[in-house]
């Protein structure tokens, strides 16, 4: 692993604990949700076919999912549209490491994590997770916005 990632591993990991979840039973009630509309059926987000290495914090490997409402954004949008959803599942070899998920709401994007075993990390708009992702279009840095 570069220096670098494992640097920003660390950093991750070290940012961990109740003051990065703003509500835990919401997170979990997110989680059920998702996974009650088998969000692994949803599209692949665009570039993210199949289960590909990710340098990201997230894991080694990662597949990318998305919900119909962003699925159909029309070309040329200049955000998602609220009811956005996007969830990862990063993994470790064959292990599953974590599920990461990003729903667009009225008042901007609300984060989760969750490690393999459905635990919360994080979840409401930690600065663990807004500060790396303001870099990305509309807060999105696994692809763009559709051309």
């Amino acid at each position: 692993m570069k220096a670098w990632l494992a640097g920003l591993l660390l950093v991750g990991l070290a940012a961990c604990g109740e003051d990065n979840v703003d509500d835990p039973e919401a997170a979990k009630a997110f989680l059920s949700k998702i996974q009650g509309e088998n969000y692994r059926g949803w599209s692949r987000a665009p570039g993210w076919e199949a289960r590909k290495e990710s340098i990201a914090v997230h894991g080694n490997e990662s597949d990318i999912y998305v919900n119909k409402t962003l699925s159909e954004t029309p070309k040329g949008a200049t955000a998602w549209p609220e009811g956005s959803i996007i969830v990862k599942d990063s993994f470790q070899g064959s292990d599953l490491r974590l599920i990461a998920a990003m729903e667009k709401r009225a008042d901007g994007w609300y984060f989760v994590e969750w490690d393999g075993g459905g635990e919360v990390k994080f979840a409401g708009r930690p600065s663990i997770c807004t500060d790396c992702h303001s870099s990305g279009q509309d807060e999105v840095l696994a692809f763009g916005l559709p051309r």
